[in-house]
């Protein structure tokens, strides 16, 4: 295995140097891997807190949605944890399923705990982010789930994966599944995970700021931006946002990088202020929603919108998620928490866990400077660190899918 991981960033052919343009258009048709399989997904929802009371803007949230596709026989069963505000069902979930399904595995696909409907139905506080209980609420979710496809898969083992936030969760599933051992996890694969989430955030908060205009202007930005894609889907054969389509975008006005960087942080802000605003919601704590202001089926949401998308992660983090963190410990100061945001907490537990794999790009652009050297030295041979990508923009490169798909080979 330590020779496998050590040749497939020598044999990588993708085409774009900068991280930006990586990041946003992602692989052309010509690089990408054959992901040209039928998958027989099957989405379904389940109760995990079933005397839970949600409140009536959020009724259709009462179940936890969740995909998965099981093959005739025997074989291994991968979990797929999506990335920030991710659906289970989402872009990068399902290339990940169809490489995974068309390999021989089974897998079931779950929503980000930062996603509207993980927050209302799956998760105990409401309040994503702090790594260990998100990670509690994922293991109880899939533990959940297991119970009710077991009798439906024969599963020879299991495996774990996550992109982005994902990985970052994986890391701490497999914490959690070293001490309870319910799946006893055989290999579990972290993709471009941020190594310090307050980092990561400070730095995706800031791409705002290359919006023409400043911060103050993001509500024009973004519809411009709507007006942008209204436009290439009438010059576009079929109302598709692939990668391709955003490949067309990008060869029509070939933006310069001030706007590709707003554009990213656009994409992170509306997950920012979905996040935001269920949290608020479901613990009535008054950040955006006014407390005891109780939301109906049919009440306007329009003004707690304008209001959550001027809101960013660290925005979040500091009017919200720490005083919400520091009245459950008056002890706790905004340094330790920061500090409990990151992989460094459990930096033993990765380090000699040899069944926790990595691959990285050298250019993420959710790390800081230095960050990527983390994942080297923590992982060491486990670790493949790609030259270029930008952060996921190679998720479907035809090398790196068949690294990822060789990782989880029995």
């Amino acid at each position: 295995m330590a020779l496998l991981l050590g040749t497939p960033a020598s044999a990588y052919d993708y085409p774009f140097d900068d991280p930006f343009v990586a990041t946003v258009v992602g692989t052309p048709a010509d690089y990408q891997a054959d992901l040209d399989v039928r998958v027989p997904l099957k989405r379904r929802s389940i109760e995990i807190f079933p005397d839970r009371e949600v409140p009536d803007v959020f009724f259709y949230d009462k179940k936890l949605r969740y995909s998965y596709a099981l093959q005739k026989g025997p074989a291994p069963l991968v979990f797929l944890i999506a990335g920030t505000g991710g659906s289970h069902d989402g872009t990068s979930n399902r290339n990940i399923g169809k490489a995974l399904y068309k390999a021989g595995f089974h897998f079931v696909a779950l929503s980000s705990p930062t996603h509207s409907n993980f927050i209302v139905s799956a998760s105990s506080s409401h309040v994503p982010g702090h790594a260990f209980d998100d990670a509690a609420d994922l293991y109880r979710v899939m533990e959940t789930i297991w119970r009710k496809l077991e009798h439906k898969a024969e599963v020879t083992e299991f495996f774990l994966t996550g992109y982005s936030l994902g990985a970052f969760n994986t890391a701490f599933v497999m914490n959690i599944d070293q001490e309870r051992q319910a799946f006893r996890f055989k290999r579990a694969l972290m993709i471009n995970s941020p190594m310090r989430l307050y980092s990561s955030i400070s730095l995706l908060d800031r791409m705002l700021e290359n919006i023409p205009g400043g911060e103050d202007n993001f509500g024009a930005f973004y519809q411009q931006l709507i007006d942008r894609f209204a436009e290439v889907y009438t010059r576009s054969d079929e109302l598709n946002l692939s990668e391709d389509f955003l490949y067309k975008v990008y060869e029509i006005y070939q933006p310069p990088n001030e706007r590709l960087a707003a554009l990213i942080g656009t994409a992170f802000r509306l997950a920012a202020a979905n996040m935001a605003f269920t949290s608020d919601v479901m613990t009535d704590f008054g950040y955006i929603k006014p407390s005891n202001v109780r939301l109906r089926k049919n009440t306007d949401l329009a003004t707690y919108n304008h209001v959550a998308m001027r809101l960013g992660f660290t925005d979040f983090f500091h009017a919200y998620f720490y005083p919400y963190y520091k009245a459950r410990n008056p002890a706790l100061t905004r340094t330790s928490l920061i500090e409990e945001m990151s992989l460094a907490t459990i930096e033993d537990f990765l380090r000699n866990a040899d069944n926790i794999y990595v691959t990285h790009n050298a250019d993420d652009l959710i790390l800081e400077p230095g960050q990527i050297d983390f994942f080297r030295q923590v992982f060491g041979e486990r670790a493949t660190i790609y030259p270029n990508g930008g952060h996921l923009g190679n998720m479907t490169q035809r090398d790196y899918v068949a690294h990822m798909i060789e990782i989880f080979r029995p």
